[in-house]
C-alpha cells in the first residue's frame, strides 16, 4: 500500500477551511544529513506525523504487538502468521481487516504515536505510515510487501535507511505552506505548528463534559475545544449526573446552572474555567458575536483572587524567556499602532486635547460580572468614581460606561446626573483605544482597560484585584494576595497574558492560531463574524436604551 496522504498534514478541526499544509513540487536537491537527523528528532519530540489527533484507544491488557496491514488479504496473512507463531493473543489489528481473524481491531482514526508508545513490536505494510513512526521510535519492526518504508525493517534498518525514509516522506516532492499566510515553511516550522496543535488537542482530551457554552459561541469555539475525535462534549444537567470521581469537566461558569456546579462539586469532579480571551472579537459578546479567543484554565479563573489561576502561576513561577519577551514587545506595539482592544479595532486614533490639567479615565464595568463580584472588593461603578475623585481632586475625570451596559444588556448603569457630580464628562461613544490615547492615568476596579493602559505606558490605579495587580506595575489599593510576590516587566506581563495563556482562532481558516494571526486579521478588517442573531441583539439593545430614555 502506498500512503496517499502527506505524512505531515493539518488535523480536521471542526469548521476548518484551510488549504493543505503540504503542496506537491518537483524533486528538490537532497537534504543534508544533519538537517534530516534534526528533523527526525523533532518529529519524535513533537509526536506529529500521521493522524496524531486520533483517538487514544484503551488497549487490552497484554496486547502489545501491533499489526498494521495495507489490505484485507495482508491482514489475513498477518493474523495467520500470528496464530502459527502462537502470539496472536498479544496482537492488535489497526484497520485493514475484519474481526473474524480473532484479533481485536482498532480503527484507522487512532493516534499512532500514543498507540506505539505502548507497543513491544510492530508488523506493518511497507506503505503504512505506522512503519515510519515505529522506526522513528526505534521499535522492532517487520515490514511486509513493497513500498517506500521497506528499508525500515529491523533486519536491514540503519540510520541511513531511516533518514532516507524521513526525506522521502517529509521533504522530497513537497513543500509546506503556512496555512495563515500562504508563505513557504521549512519542514521544521511545519512540525512546530503541528506540535502546537497537538498540545491543544491533547489538553482537550481530558474534558469528559463541557457546560455552559451557548450554541451561538460554538461556531468558533468548536475548533478550540476539539479533542481530535467527535464534536466537543457540550452537555446539559443530565451529563453532570453521569460523571464520577476521575472524570473532569470544563464550564463557562457564569452560564452554567448553580445546581449543575453543585452536583459536580458533590461528585468531586474538578471543573476548569472557560472565559473570553483578552482579544476577543470584532463586536460585543453581549450582542452574541462569537469569541475568537478563549481562556481555558483548570486552576481557576484569572479574575478570582481567592486562589491562583494558571495565569498567576505563569507570572509568579514561570520562566518567560527572551524570545517571548521580544515577541510580546512587538505584539504590544502592533496592538497600539492598529488601535486594537478586546472588542475590535479603532480605525481613527484620537488626539489628546490641549491643556495642562491631568486627564484621568475611570472605566465602568458590568457590576454583576464575575470579575467584579469575585475581584471587585465590593465596589460599584459609583463607588469607584467617588474614590477616583477623592484621589484626583484636581484632575479632569472622564467616566466611560461599559459597552455591554451601554448596549442595554447588563447591570451597572449610573444615572448621568450622579456620574457628573463626580466626573467632568461622560464618554459613552468613544472607543477605549481613543480614550487611552487622550488620558494620563486610569482608575479601575478590575477592568481589562487597566491592562490596555499599562501597554500604552499609562499610570494605572486598581481598586479591586485584577490579574495584572501585584506585579509591581500598578498602584494597588485593593486586597492583592501576598502570594503575588514576583516583580515582572511590562512585556513579561504581556507575554503571559496574551501569548502563553489564551487560545486564538483564525476567523479566515477557522484554525487555532498564534495571537499575531488574529491581530493581523482584525487590523485588516477580516475578523467580523455576523449572523441574524447578532443583528437581533443589536436591535434589542437599541430598543432598551430608547425605552430608558423615554422614561
Amino acid at each position: 500500500m502506498t500512503n496517499p496522504k502527506p505524512f505531515l498534514r493539518i488535523p480536521p478541526f471542526p469548521g476548518s477551511a484551510a488549504k493543505p499544509l503540504a503542496v506537491a513540487r518537483e524533486q528538490a536537491a537532497p537534504a543534508p544529513r544533519e538537517a534530516l537527523s534534526a528533523l527526525a528528532s523533532e518529529l519524535v519530540t513533537a509526536r506529529v506525523g500521521g493522524s496524531f489527533w486520533g483517538q487514544h484507544a484503551r488497549l487490552p491488557k497484554g496486547r502489545d504487538i501491533i499489526l498494521a496491514p495495507g489490505s484485507p488479504r495482508q491482514a489475513s496473512a498477518m493474523a495467520g502468521r500470528a496464530r502459527q507463531g502462537r502470539y496472536a493473543h498479544r496482537c492488535l489489528l489497526v484497520g485493514g481487516g475484519a474481526p473474524r481473524h480473532g484479533i481485536p481491531r482498532l480503527p484507522d482514526a487512532i493516534d499512532p504515536w500514543h498507540l506505539l508508545a505502548r507497543a513491544e513490536r510492530v508488523e506493518a505494510d511497507a506503505g503504512h505510515e505506522i512503519a515510519l513512526i515505529a522506526a522513528l521510535l526505534d521499535l522492532p519492526l517487520t515490514v511486509h510487501g513493497e513500498g517506500p518504508f521497506r528499508p525500515l525493517d529491523s533486519s536491514t534498518r540503519d540510520e541511513e535507511a531511516l533518514l532516507g525514509c524521513v526525506e522521502q516522506a517529509v521533504v522530497a516532492g513537497c513543500e509546506y505552506r503556512d496555512p495563515f499566510t500562504g508563505a513557504i515553511m521549512a519542514p521544521g516550522e511545519a512540525v512546530a505548528l503541528l506540535a502546537r496543535w497537538r498540545a491543544l488537542i491533547d489538553e482537550n482530551r481530558s474534558a469528559s463534559a463541557i457546560f455552559g457554552v451557548a450554541r451561538w459561541k460554538r461556531v468558533t469555539m468548536d475548533a478550540l475545544l476539539w479533542d481530535g475525535t467527535g464534536a466537543p462534549r457540550y452537555s446539559g444537567a443530565g451529563a453532570a449526573m453521569r460523571l464520577r470521581r476521575g472524570d473532569s469537566a470544563l464550564a463557562w461558569k457564569s452560564r452554567t446552572p448553580a445546581a449543575v456546579l453543585a452536583m459536580l462539586d458533590q461528585r468531586r469532579v474538578p471543573v476548569g474555567e472557560i472565559e473570553d480571551g483578552m482579544i476577543r472579537s470584532t463586536g460585543l459578546g453581549a450582542n452574541c458575536v462569537p469569541p475568537l479567543s478563549i481562556i481555558v484554565d483548570r486552576d481557576g479563573a484569572h479574575f478570582d483572587p481567592r486562589r491562583p489561576s494558571r495565569l498567576e502561576r505563569i507570572l509568579q513561577d514561570g520562566e518567560i524567556g527572551e524570545a517571548e519577551v521580544a515577541r510580546a514587545a512587538a505584539l504590544r506595539q502592533r496592538l497600539i499602532d492598529a488601535g486594537i482592544s478586546k472588542y475590535g479595532r479603532d480605525a481613527v486614533p484620537a488626539a489628546r486635547p490641549g491643556g495642562a490639567r491631568k486627564r484621568v479615565l475611570v472605566t465602568g464595568q458590568v457590576e454583576d460580572d464575575r470579575a467584579v463580584v469575585l475581584g471587585g472588593a465590593g465596589l460599584t461603578n459609583l463607588a469607584l468614581l467617588f474614590k477616583a475623585r477623592k484621589l484626583e481632586p484636581d484632575a479632569h475625570i472622564i467616566y466611560k460606561p461599559h459597552p455591554d451596559v451601554e448596549a442595554g444588556h447588563r447591570a451597572g448603569r449610573i444615572r448621568p446626573s450622579a456620574a457628573l457630580a463626580l466626573a467632568d464628562e461622560i464618554d459613552a461613544s468613544s472607543s477605549i483605544n481613543a480614550l487611552l490615547e487622550s488620558v494620563d492615568a486610569l482608575h479601575v476596579i478590575t477592568s481589562l482597560a487597566g491592562f490596555e493602559g499599562l501597554m500604552r505606558g499609562l499610570a494605572v490605579t486598581t481598586h479591586g484585584v485584577p490579574f495584572y495587580a501585584g506585579w509591581g506595575l500598578t498602584t494597588d489599593l485593593g486586597p492583592v494576595p501576598a502570594r503575588r510576590s514576583r516583580r515582572r516587566s511590562l512585556d513579561e506581563l504581556v507575554a503571559a497574558t496574551l501569548i502563553l495563556y489564551p487560545r486564538y482562532l483564525d476567523p479566515v481558516t477557522r484554525l487555532p492560531c498564534p495571537v499575531e494571526v488574529l491581530v493581523d486579521r482584525i487590523a485588516n478588517n477580516e475578523a467580523s463574524i455576523r449572523s441574524p442573531l447578532v443583528a437581533i441583539r443589536e436591535l434589542q439593545g437599541r430598543l432598551k436604551l430608547a425605552f430608558r430614555g423615554a422614561n
